[in-house]
């Protein structure tokens, strides 16, 4: 919206011609969404206050220490970010890119979901919210949608399922495709709802997971970025894929948001992102590795999601088969909260493994 109003005075008006970049709208988006966060954030606060006399409700059967120290905190903060994504995008990207539009449904559609989940949650003041069943169905729905329409746009004239739009690239590997055909749509819904649970699991500890996926963003904000420029694209011997780059924006908004939550999430915890928050950012990075088909790369920036996801489906499948745990308690940070670490020791551990995994990633861009 204000690129578009700017745009039309580039030539006019000296040192106007910034805008045009997409580095700099990176940047902007950045203070834009953050500066949001800062200037909204405390009335949020008070209103979630306000809206919840209880805060978020905690599971009976977690660490002892949340029902002390986090109880009567509220949910929903995630409200907050959402507000910081929308506000920076929407300012600050070109508006007629449909990957934008394409992303920015994800985030927003996942956040409703989070949101009425969360909702439930706060009003019945139980744990539950909306039956799993149905929360992965409506998932599914809004990502296979959107799946298909990346699809379209990337497959341009040829069509949602012809080369790249329909293919799944190989990291480490130079120009190594598998062809999924329309199989892609269910893969690539996969990934985002996949993503967004992760993250969903992740989010147990006061900054555990806003700060993992603010190093996701960032490097994906990068790839985008490299993806969407030709130059960068041959040179890093990655697929070229025309109107990625403007992704980089809307990852600049996303980081920048997060940056502004942080700053009420810090131990203590002022408010918590809830499903609102870490449903849509999960979303959100699923969506965008989809859109350029760095899926598997995700898989290894975010590994530390897909850590605490596997830690689950262990433990409820070790638990199911033959009747014990493998984990004190799962995710698995929850393991190591019973096992005596303070929050902080767990929290700054696995932000550094996220460190460490996303330079990982990183490093496929140019080891082919």
């Amino acid at each position: 919206m204000l690129y578009a109003f700017l745009a039309q005075y580039i030539d006019q008006v000296p040192g106007l011609n910034v805008v045009r970049y997409i580095t700099f709208r990176t940047g902007a988006s950045i203070m834009t969404a953050m500066i949001v966060c800062f200037v909204f954030g405390s009335s949020i606060i008070t209103w979630l206050k306000s809206k919840q006399r209880n805060g978020q409700p905690i599971r009976e059967d977690g660490p002892e220490s949340h029902l002390i120290t986090k109880q009567g905190t509220p949910t929903m903060g995630g409200v907050m970010i959402l507000l910081g994504i929308f506000v920076g995008t929407i300012l600050w990207s070109d508006l007629q890119n449909q990957y934008v539009w394409a992303v920015l449904c994800i985030t927003l559609g996942f956040g409703l979901v989070g949101f009425v989940d969360d909702y439930l949650k706060v009003t019945q003041g139980s744990s539950a919210g909306i039956s799993g069943r149905l929360r992965l169905l409506i998932e599914f729905s809004i990502a296979g949608a959107v799946v298909i329409w990346m699809m379209t746009i990337s497959g341009g004239a040829e069509g949602p399922i012809s080369g790249i739009s329909a293919s799944l690239a190989l990291p480490f590997i130079k120009g190594v495709f598998i062809d999924f055909g329309w199989f892609f749509v269910a893969f690539g819904a996969f990934v985002i709802v996949g993503s967004s649970n992760a993250v969903n699991l992740t989010d147990g500890l006061d900054g555990l997971a806003i700060v993992p996926v603010m190093i996701a963003v960032a490097c994906f904000g990068f790839i985008s970025y490299v993806v969407g420029n030709t130059v960068f694209a041959e040179y890093l011997q990655l697929t070229f894929i025309p109107g990625t780059g403007e992704l980089a924006i809307f990852c600049g908004s996303l980081l920048g948001a997060s940056l502004g939550f942080l700053w009420f999430n810090a131990p203590p915890a002022m408010v918590f992102m809830g499903d609102t928050g870490s449903l849509s950012l999960g979303g959100a990075l699923g969506a965008i590795a989809v859109a350029v088909k760095h899926e598997i790369v995700l898989g290894i920036i975010g590994g530390l999601f897909v850590l605490e996801t596997v830690s689950v489906v262990v433990q409820v499948v070790s638990f199911k088969l033959t009747g014990k745990r493998v984990f004190r308690m799962a995710p698995i940070h929850h393991h190591y909260e019973k096992l005596g670490w303070a929050e902080s020791t767990i929290v700054i551990r696995f932000w550094i493994i996220a460190v460490i995994l996303a330079l990982v990633g990183l490093s496929s861009l140019k080891l082919r």
